[in-house]
């Protein structure tokens, strides 16, 4: 039987990434034991992989599809088909930077600076190209990680990946500039995104994932109104789309259901009440697909 070969990011984006799927409808097993994490779908198959491997894997066919974030595809040099961007992270639903950062004491301010200093980072070939493109020459090191503690003991400088400084500021590091910004990205092989059954299965997993994420932070709010209230509660609606709005039995008042973000449900619930809403009813929800 045909299988689309998965290859779920092991690592930082392991749980972000097994949430994001169940959102979307999959439920993952993942043993601790093994790299293939059980999956309530026949058609695919999921291997357990680095984030850092994952697109030479998918250049290579031995995975269909793959998650992993920019910094690595653009790291490893490998050709993928880009099928979404999730943006998504270990920590939440944003991106991530690449930062060049020193010591909160050192006299360098900007790339210029670092002409003939040392830089340690894990992504070498993306700091690289972005110091010749500066016009740069310094010695850039891999680091195996614990990257942050390299300076200034070791190193002049990092190129680390950060979603929120805290570990830099924890370390006494400041940011000088941004190399880039990543998210990540559900990428294919080429030759199977040809292939018409598997690009269909594949597409159609994007969608639930963009579904899943789109609908993070956010939550429908379902509510009875009688007509001559409607306009002044629609009014503090702020929905996606125009609210939908249906005729009740009685015909003198309708249902009204809508989108918010979540962040403003308490906000808006009392001024729904004082507007005249009735049977206001919040609920959750897991994807929103247009």
């Amino acid at each position: 039987m045909t299988k689309i070969k998965l290859g779920i990011p092991k690592g930082s984006l392991q749980d972000s990434t097994l949430r994001l799927f169940q959102k979307a409808g999959f439920n993952i097993r993942v043993d601790a034991r093994s790299y293939k994490p059980l999956i309530d779908d026949d058609d695919i198959e999921c291997l357990m992989i680095r984030a850092q491997e994952i697109p030479k894997y998918v250049e290579q066919g031995v995975l269909d599809i793959g998650l992993c974030g920019e910094d690595w595809i653009q790291e490893s040099g490998a050709s993928v088909q880009e099928v979404a961007e999730l943006v998504y992270s270990k920590n939440g639903f944003g991106k991530v930077r690449l930062v060049l950062a020193v010591p909160e004491e050192s006299p360098i301010r900007s790339v210029k600076d670092l002409a003939g200093k040392r830089i340690a980072t894990e992504l070498v070939r993306v700091t690289q190209s972005y110091l010749a493109r500066n016009g740069v020459a310094a010695e850039v090191e891999f680091s195996w990680g614990a990257t942050e503690v390299k300076a200034p003991d070791l190193v002049d400088a990092i190129a680390d990946l950060t979603e929120t400084g805290s570990s830099l500021r924890a370390n006494k590091l400041r940011v000088v500039e941004t190399i880039l910004e990543s998210s990540t990205k559900l990428i294919a092989n080429a030759k199977t995104y040809q292939d018409a059954w598997k690009k269909e299965k594949i597409d159609e997993i994007a969608l639930l994932l963009e579904g899943a994420i789109l609908a993070e932070g956010r939550v429908g709010l379902k509510m009875n109104v009688d007509k001559k209230d409607l306009d002044a509660v629609v009014a503090l609606l702020p929905a996606l789309k125009n609210p939908t709005v249906s005729d009740l039995y009685d015909k003198q008042s309708v249902a009204v259901e809508t989108i918010v973000e979540e962040k403003i449900v308490r906000e808006i619930i009392p001024k729904l009440k004082k507007a005249g809403a009735q049977g206001i009813v919040e609920y959750s929800i897991n994807k929103i697909v247009y």
